[in-house]
C-alpha cells in the first residue's frame, strides 16, 4: 500500500522518562477518516501516548508521519479534547467556538459557516450567547468536542473526554462525537479506560500492553452503526477485549 493512503503513520515510538521504559516500539497506521480507539491497562501509559502523538512531549525514538511527513504543530492542525472541561470562561459558546479559527486566521466567511454548522449539528444554536458556566457539564462538553471538529484537524486526539460523566451522559455525548466524526470525515484517535465505550466508537482498537506498553494486539469492530450495546456481537467484542486487557 502507498505510504500517501495512510493518514498517519506511527513508526517505532519510544519513550523513556528517565530509566522510566513507558512506551516500546509502537508502529501502525491510521487510514483518513478512521476512528481508532486505544485501551488498555491502568498506568500503562495510554496518556503518554497520546502526548506523543500530539508532540506535547517528544519521543525517545521513532516518528509519527502525517500524509506522509514528519508530524509538526505548525505544519499540521493537530486537535485534542483532554478529561478536564476546557472552554474559556469569559467567552460565549459562539467565541469559544470561533477563538481556534481566528488564531489560524482562517477567514471570516468560512469562519461564519463552520461556526454555524457545529452549532447546528450539536444543538448548540440556543447557547450561542451564553457562557460556560451557564451551562450544564454535557453542553459544555459539547463545546470542547465542537471546538475541536470545527478545526477539520489532520489528526483529533481526545483523551477519556467523558471520564467523569454518567453513562447516560456518555452515551448521548458518544452519539454526538460519530455524528460530527461521520459528517466532517475526521480521523480521530480516542483513549478511554471503558472498553464498552471503545467498541461503541472504533472502527478498531488497539490494546496496549502493561509498561512499557506496546501493542498487544488490533481488532477491527465490524458493527454496523449504531450500535446496539445489547447485541449479542457487541457483547462478545467487549467482553474479548476485556479478557485481552485481564489476563496480565
Amino acid at each position: 500500500m502507498e505510504q500517501t493512503e495512510y493518514k498517519v503513520r506511527v513508526e517505532h515510538l519510544t519513550k523513556y522518562f528517565g530509566d522510566l521504559h513507558v512506551l516500546d516500539d509502537i508502529s501502525f497506521n491510521i487510514r483518513k477518516g478512521e476512528f481508532l480507539c486505544v485501551v488498555g491497562p491502568t498506568g500503562c501509559g495510554k496518556t503518554t501516548f497520546l502526548n506523543l502523538l500530539t508532540r506535547i512531549i517528544a519521543p525517545t525514538s521513532g516518528e509519527l508521519y502525517i500524509d506522509g511527513i514528519p508530524a509538526d504543530p505548525k505544519k499540521h492542525n493537530l486537535a485534542f479534547v483532554f478529561q478536564e472541561p476546557s472552554a474559556m470562561p469569559w467567552l460565549t459558546v459562539e467565541k469559544n467556538l470561533r477563538f481556534g479559527l481566528e488564531i489560524k486566521k482562517i477567514p471570516k466567511d468560512e469562519a461564519d459557516r463552520r461556526v454555524e454548522e457545529i452549532l447546528k449539528l450539536l444543538g448548540l444554536g440556543d447557547f450561542r450567547n451564553f457562557y460556560p458556566h451557564q451551562l450544564s457539564v454535557s453542553t459544555a462538553q459539547r463545546i470542547i468536542i465542537g471546538r475541536a471538529f470545527i478545526m477539520h484537524p489532520d489528526l483529533l486526539l481526545m483523551d477519556e473526554p467523558y471520564g467523569q460523566m454518567d453513562i447516560k451522559l456518555r452515551f448521548y455525548l458518544e452519539d454526538e462525537v460519530i455524528k460530527l466524526w461521520k459528517e466532517l470525515k475526521s480521523t480521530v484517535v480516542f483513549i478511554t479506560h471503558n472498553i464498552e465505550e471503545a467498541v461503541y466508537l472504533a472502527d478498531r482498537v488497539l490494546i496496549l500492553t502493561n509498561k512499557p506498553a506496546s501493542i498487544k494486539e488490533e481488532v477491527i469492530i465490524d458493527l454496523p452503526r449504531p450500535r446496539d450495546v445489547v447485541d449479542s456481537k457487541f457483547i462478545a467484542y467487549r467482553k474479548y477485549i476485556t479478557d485481552q486487557i485481564k489476563w496480565w
